[in-house]
């Protein structure tokens, strides 16, 4: 167990050793066992965590309000359009300010091209811990509540198969930050993974290379694949989810075209029918029922979707209590 990480941003778990992300797990399940039996856990009493958000958010924000809370503090929402950013607010005096006001400062904002960036800069400008709530390019606390509910259904997830695939859903262009996190992620648990994707909905190629990196490294496997339906065969988690063209095209009618050109990779049963007997089924919500899943399986037996929107709380807790403690 590392026990440094009073100050450190979590920005993208990429940025931390498997040994600091293994103490963020091992904390995780204490706290979900202690709130389990009604144990309280004050950790940060007095503290106040800015929660800034540039995008629209149901789980996250009620996790981390819900979190803070349970652990003594307190989580002051901010919704940018409420604030004078539009205004002349830069990062820089986002960070100077609100990491005076504050012990912490969490940021969703997915604008493509600009959410991570933001996040750096007012990281470089805070005397206090700066944690992504969901940027362009990464969502670390969905990642890190994603493997808590693997090792939770598995136990040690070496050696088991997770295929991240692409899904329908043209509802609205989602970001690839979901997929991007898991990807870096999963492998350095020792998970063989399988990226599944149409071609014209690539991630970012320095992304692949260093989960191919991390693949390596633990000994794991990693496999490109275009096939919906092969994805599925024998693998142990299925873990279907939209995101759009960004790199292929920033049209956003054409990356609507595109996605309707994929109409048919929607999980269904008898995909699920392909995967290992004791498979199962992971989305990070909301997801688009009959679009993306049907309803037979996000509600079927192969589901955990609630556990892991459930270990959201527990695990950024973890991150909260070792980062602004």
């Amino acid at each position: 167990m590392q026990t440094h990480l009073r100050g450190r941003d979590l920005i993208t778990l990429q940025e931390w050793t498997k040994d600091e992300v293994d103490t963020l797990l091992d904390v995780a399940f204490q706290l979900k066992r202690e709130r389990a039996l009604g144990v309280a856990h004050p950790l940060l009493r007095d503290k106040v965590l800015a929660m800034l958000f540039f995008f629209s958010s149901t789980r996250t924000r009620a996790s981390f309000e819900a979190g803070m809370a349970q652990l003594g503090g307190h989580a002051q929402f901010i919704e940018s359009r409420t604030t004078q950013i539009a205004h002349g607010d830069t990062a820089k005096e986002i960070g100077e300010i609100l990491g005076r006001y504050n012990d912490g400062i969490a940021i969703r904002h997915c604008d493509w091209g600009l959410g991570n960036q933001y996040l750096r800069d007012v990281a470089e400008a805070s005397r206090v811990p700066v944690l992504n709530m969901q940027c362009d390019v990464y969502h670390p606390h969905q990642a890190l509540a994603d493997v808590m509910t693997i090792i939770e259904r598995f136990g040690d997830p070496r050696g088991r198969t997770a295929t991240i695939s692409w899904a329908h859903d043209p509802s609205y262009l989602k970001p690839i930050s979901v997929a991007q996190s898991l990807l870096l992620l999963l492998p350095r648990f020792g998970m063989n993974v399988r990226l599944v994707h149409p071609p014209e909905f690539q991630l970012m190629g320095d992304i692949v290379e260093q989960a191919r990196e991390n693949a390596r490294a633990a000994h794991a496997g990693f496999e490109l694949m275009d096939d919906f339906d092969a994805g599925f065969v024998r693998t142990d988690v299925v873990y279907a989810k939209s995101w759009g063209a960004m790199m292929t095209t920033s049209d956003e009618t054409e990356d609507t075209r595109l996605i309707n050109k994929y109409a048919s990779w929607m999980t269904d049963e008898r995909h699920m029918m392909t995967a290992n007997e004791d498979a199962i089924f992971m989305h990070p919500l909301p997801a688009d029922r009959n679009v993306e899943v049907t309803d037979a399986v996000i509600d079927g037996p192969h589901s955990i979707v609630y556990d892991q929107a459930e270990n959201r709380l527990h695990s950024q807790k973890a991150v909260m209590a070792l980062t602004m403690g």
